[in-house]
Formats: C-alpha cells, structure tokens, sequence
C-alpha cells in the first residue's frame, strides 16, 4: 500500500505539472552503500536517462520537488539513523519541498522527525465499503457473478478472512482463490496461505502467454522459501539480482527439478516468470509481491532446517511478528512448546501477546503451554483501567485480535478494551472498527463515551453507521469537528445532544441535522464563524445552549428558544442576555456591562445555579445578586477579588446550598466571608495546596459535603484537609 501510495503521489505530480517527484526506495538506496546526493537520484534508483547537469539542485532550490522517501521498515534498523541524517541534511538544505517517508508505524517512534515538521499519516486499509466495491468489480470482470455474494458473505462474517482483505492485491487473491475452489474458503489463516501458494505456483506460464521452463510447485516452493529466509535474516524486503542468483545456485544440486531446467540465472528468471510471488521493481533487484508472504514461505524453511533458535532470538524485533506466528503454525508440537516458553521467557508484555496470538495457529500443543500462555497473557487481557489500556496498545497491532467481549466483561474491563482499541485506531483502523463494533450496544456510559470521543480516527461515514448510530444516546454529546463529520450526521438517527467544534458556520450546522427539532443540548465551541444567532431558532426543542464564539454580539434571538440553561465562554457582546426570561442555569465568563448583575442579567428568570469565571464580575461585582431568590448554586471562580458587599450579596441568598470557590480567591476575599447558614455543599477547586482553608469551617456551620480539587501538577493533603471538617463527606479530586 505504502509503495502503491508513492507511485501515485509521483504519477499526479508530474501529470499536474506544479513539481518535480523524485521516487527514492530504500531498499535499492542503501544497498548501494552511500546515500545520494540529488545529482545521483536517477541513477541511483536505475533511471537510464541523463539530466541536465545541476538539475536536481535547480529544481530543489527553486522548491520544486515532491521527495517521496520509500520503505524505512524495509532496511535493517542499523541503517535508519543514517538515513535520518540524510533525510535531514537534504531537508535544510533545500527548503520549500514537499517530503514524503513511508514506513511501518512500528520500526520507529512516532516523534521520530516530529522535531523536524514533519507529521505522523497513516495509510489507512481498504474500508469494507472498498472490499465490497472491489469484490464486486472483480468478478465482473471476471464474469463470475455467480460467486460474489457468497464471497462477499464470507467476508463479512469470517474474520480471519476479512483480516487479510485489506489491499488490492490480497482482495484479488481471495477472490481468485474463491472462484477456483467453487466457493470454499479455508478459515485459518495458515490454511489459506497454503491454498492461495498452491493456486499461485500451479499457474501456467500460457495463462500469461509466455513459454517458459517448467517448474514443480514442490520446486517452486523450495527455491522461494530459501530467497524469503534470506530476506527475513537480513530484515530486508528487496535483495540484488545477483544476490538472488548466488541462492539458487546454491540450492540447485539439491533441487534436482529445477536443476535440469538450466543455471540458476535462467531458473531464477522462470520463478520470476511462474511463480507469480516475485517481481523486479528495476532492472537489479528482486523481493515478494507482498511481506506476508516472503514471512510465511521465510518461517517454513527456517522450521524445516531447525532453526528455531535464530526465530526466538528474533522475536523481540517487530519485523519478526508474522515470522514467528507462521513458525508456530509449521512447526511439530515439540517445536511449537519450545518457542512459546521462550517468548514467555523475556516476560515482556508484548512477547507474552505474541505468544497468545500464536495459540491460534498451533493445532495440537503441550496442554500445560497453552494454559501458561492463556494465565500470562489472562493478567494483560482485558485491561481494567485507561491506564492499563494504554499499556497494553503499546504492544502493538496484535492486541487487536486478542481483545475479548463484551460479554462476560466489567464495565471497567469494557471501557478498558475500547481505550486500547481506539489507541491502535491509528495503525490498524480496520481492526480496531471491528473491535469498537462489537460494544455499540454497551450500556455503560463511559464505553459509550469512549466510543463517541474516537470518531475522529475513522472514517466518517463508515463508522457513523457502523458504531455511532448504535448507540444509546441517553447522556451522551456527539462532536462534530470535520465537514467528513457533519456529512455523516443525516446518515444516522437523530441526536439530541450536539457539540460542534471549530469553525462551522450556523447554515452549515442546520443543514447538516436532518431533524433540528430534536436537539436538545447544542455546543457551539472555538467557533470563529458564528455571528449571529436568528437561524437557531429552528432548533425549537433546545433546552442548553453553550456559546463559544466570539463574533457573536446579540443574544436577543434566544428569545424564542425554550432555554433553561445558557453557558456563555466567549461572545463579542451580550446585547439581548437580559431578556432570556426561561434560563434557570447560567455561565458567563465574559465581562457584563453596567454596575449591577440586575441591569445585564435576566431579572425576570428563575435563576437556579449562576457561574461566574474570568472578569464577568469585574464592573458588577455581585451587586445586585440578592435579586434572584431562587439561586441553589454559585461557582466563583472571577479574576477580581469579592468584597464585603459581595459576601453581604451571597448572604442574602434564602435558598443557596452549594458554594463553588476558586482558589484564587484565597486569602484575599475568604478573609471578607461571612457566616453562611444553610450552605451544606462546598467545592474548592484549583487548589495548590498553600490555600489556608482553615477560615472555612466555621463560616460554613452546615457544610455536609466537600469537594477539594486540586491544580494541574499540585498534590493536596488528604488527611489534614479531611480533618478540616470533621462532620462533612470530603472528597478529593
């Protein structure tokens, strides 16, 4: 896919004319020893054409080039500091380039050239909707109708199967596999493996309209897995022509089939022909149509010489994950318990994985093995908290399909896998969907949050349908942030809590919700575009507004919304607030105009709860407060101190039970409180532990809950601050 991505890239850059692509493979490059320099690209990749001399750097300098830098995972992992340091020296040297490096997300960290300005894509596999589309091409094509629903059946119910369909050339495959066997598929993935070998290697060269030498499949298989094992062993996916030839000239005395049909030059020139596992990318070099298979047919001989050993040694490198898996699924039983005690032996999270993924490959095996590998990895699988989630996707892409339920799962267990899941999103979306599908219907709000809040590492539309239409939307906020998203909205039934993150603009958001008299809760938040507020008005069920957009100056249009709760972070003005009669819970973290809270808040609404932050009192202070006898709570957290006058406000309050302080307003205006009666809910947040809060406690005679909180980075004294107030609840955050 990667590759594929590249000659693409290349192919529409120089179509379109506006740069210069320059395809570099690694695996070619550093076989040559040094580098290149731009005056070397064409004939280091084996251009036979001469430019221009000092074109490369004519075009580099002037900001031309589009580099596409191929395959870092295809080198061995000596070699890759190296080419950072290349990579870099062109990079500041010619600035004003596009650059490209493809690799496997595993053979480097993702902060790797994070430094350098350049930002972590992922490929993403063939989507289901893709395999579908591709599967029903195919057999078009290959006028086989007869076979596509059943293959397309198969694929959506067997999920080994499914795993493999995540590019063209495996899709192409399946499908051909698929029509030879009249519609039977095998399910393990080493038993398709073979079947998909013995359909490859059986083809005949007039299929292509070629003569050619004939080859055995036994023959074939031979020679191909000795060139895969030497691949595996130098942890490349591309060696010489020569290199190649030297093997099988090698193998040849003991391959009597092959050895008849000429020298290792014209044999291997037949298997490149034949076997349709080999290509030639230039005129010198040769590797395997696609990894997996140069890592299965590289396991097979390595279990058949014994060499079990270099396998194990070998498995704490991450280019050895499908080598080791396919050497279990070839070796004996005997063989099979020994690799799986060594991997257990390095008593690494991820080795002890690997070894569970293993056991689905491993048909008969040591029953006390199997048990140690299941009670090893039992202590990993599932993960009780976001922390170990978090731990465990670091393994990699394997935990995919080792992760269970949800049946038979604690809620912490199901949100646990669903963090993990969502984590490996970014390497393996196909698999982590597959995963996430299975807990759409889970009742636990914090899974269903989980579920919401990854969105953004999938497609749109494919995981509106799949997942987020699902699910139970009681206490639940879908964000949208892309137009990918917005898009997706009228695809699923109706949600009544929205929050639209970043600039939409207001005809953008109605548009894109297919029935607005169901929003309840709607969030506008970080939003540049919004002005004005008049198209709201079609949201005729909204019950909580939150408005963070600083264009907007009037909010006279909410008149005619039935709103009981307006949070209000940023807006230009606050022109029209006072006539919102219906709100009974209010933010404002905007400064109010005129001397009194009665002059620019709604005198005529039944005011439950009030939230002050930033400078909103810094005109008013709370002059004014007292209005509003029907207050329960208030959360202060302003940048300008109280005064007695405020705390003579607060007191006057017959109905106020739950007090929210912010810990800047420690000493200063804690010294003016008075004696609250009544106040039997106390919140202190942001607190860096230096706040004397001993002033409290008898202030606040009827506190039977309290709410400590502490500064990012501070830590808070449980115990003294507990005993603080003896007769209350404490809780510390």
């Amino acid at each position: 896919g990667k590759t594929t991505l590249v000659q693409w890239l290349a192919v529409t850059a120089a179509r379109d004319g506006d740069r210069v692509p320059y395809v570099l493979p690694l695996r070619t490059l550093t076989r040559a020893g040094a580098l290149p320099s731009p005056a070397a690209f064409l004939t280091a990749v084996g251009c036979p054409l001469t430019p221009p001399e000092g074109w490369a750097e004519r075009v580099l300098n002037a900001g031309r080039g589009l580099v596409l830098v191929d395959g870092l995972d295809e080198i061995p992992a000596a070699d890759r500091n190296r080419t950072r340091d290349w990579l870099l020296g062109l990079v500041r040297a010619f600035p004003g380039n596009r650059w490209l490096l493809t690799s496997r997300p595993t053979a480097v960290r993702p902060d790797w050239l994070a430094a350098e300005g350049f930002r972590e894509l992922a490929l993403t596999p063939m989507r289901q909707d893709d395999v579908a589309t591709f599967v029903r091409r195919w057999h078009a094509a290959a006028e086989a109708p007869e076979f596509e629903v059943r293959l397309l059946d198969s694929l959506r119910t067997k999920r080994d199967l499914a795993r493999l369909a995540t590019n063209p050339l495996m899709c192409g495959l399946i499908c051909a596999l698929h029509r030879e066997r009249r519609g039977y598929l095998p399910t393990g993935r080493k038993e398709l493996y073979d079947a998909a070998l013995t359909m490859l290697l059986a083809r005949r060269d007039r299929e292509r309209g070629m003569d050619a030498v004939e080859l055995g499949e036994e023959a074939q298989l031979e020679l191909l897995q000795r060139l895969a094992y030497a691949l595996v062993l130098s942890g490349r996916t591309e060696m010489s022509v020569e290199t190649a030839e030297g093997i099988v000239e090698r193998a040849l005395p003991s391959v009597a089939s092959a050895a008849g049909q000429g020298d290792a030059a014209t044999v291997l020139r037949a298997l490149v022909l034949r076997s349709g596992l080999l290509r030639r990318p230039d005129e010198g070099s040769l590797d395997f149509v696609h990894r997996t298979f140069q890592d299965y047919l590289g396991a097979r001989y390595a279990v058949e010489e014994g060499h079990l050993d270099v396998i194990a040694g070998r498995a704490g490198d991450s280019q050895w994950e499908d080598v080791v898996r396919m050497a279990v699924a070839h070796a004996r039983p005997g063989e099979r318990a020994m690799l799986l005690r060594r991997l257990l032996a390095e008593d690494t999270p991820r080795l002890t994985l690997l070894a569970l993924a293993c056991l689905e490959h491993a048909t008969a095996l040591d029953p006390a093995v199997r048990a140690e590998v299941e009670a090893r990895a039992g202590a990993l699988i599932p993960p009780g908290s976001t922390e170990e989630a978090k731990a465990l996707a670091e393994a990699g892409p394997l935990v995919l399909e080792l992760l269970p339920g949800p049946e038979g799962l604690t809620d912490a267990q199901a949100h646990g896998v669903a963090v993990a899941a969502s984590l490996l999103a970014v390497h393996e979306p196909t698999g982590a969907l597959a995963v996430l599908r299975r807990y759409r219907e889970h009742p636990s709000l914090d899974v269903r949050r989980q579920l919401v809040g990854t969105w953004d590492r999938f497609e749109a539309r494919a995981y509106a349908t799949e997942v987020l239409d699902h699910l139970d939307r009681t206490a639940l906020f879908l964000t949208c942030r892309t137009k990918a998203q917005r898009e997706a909205l009228p695809v699923m039934g109706p949600w009544t809590h929205l929050t639209f993150l970043g600039a939409h603009r207001t005809t953008e958001i109605i548009d894109c919700v297919a029935e607005p008299g169901a929003v309840e809760e709607l969030q506008l938040v970080n939003n540049s575009e919004v002005t004005e507020l008049g198209a709201l008005s079609a949201f005729t069920s909204l019950r909580l507004l939150l408005i963070d957009c600083e264009p907007v100056r009037d909010l006279g249009p909410l008149t005619s919304l039935p709103l009981t709760a307006l949070l209000i972070n940023r807006a230009a003005g606050l022109t029209g607030l006072s006539d919102l009669s219906s709100v009974t819970h209010l933010t404002v973290a905007r400064r109010l105009p005129g001397t009194r809270l009665t002059a620019s808040l709604p005198a005529a609404a039944p005011l439950q709860y009030l939230y002050f932050g930033d400078d909103a009192i810094a005109g008013t202070g709370l002059r004014g407060l007292s209005h509003w006898e029907t207050l329960q709570a208030l959360y202060l957290s302003p940048a300008t101190p109280l005064t007695a006058e405020d705390w003579a406000e607060i007191r006057r309050l017959p109905q106020l039970a739950l007090l929210y302080l912010h810990g800047s307003l420690f000493p200063d205006s804690v010294e003016a409180m008075p004696t609250l009666p009544g106040v039997d809910g106390l919140g202190l947040i942001a607190l860096d532990g230096g706040q004397d809060i001993t002033v409290l406690a008898p202030r606040l005679p009827d506190v039977r809950t309290v709410t400590l909180q502490a500064a990012p980075g501070a830590s808070l004294d449980g115990a003294r601050l507990t005993a603080l107030f003896p007769d209350a609840d404490v809780t510390l955050e």
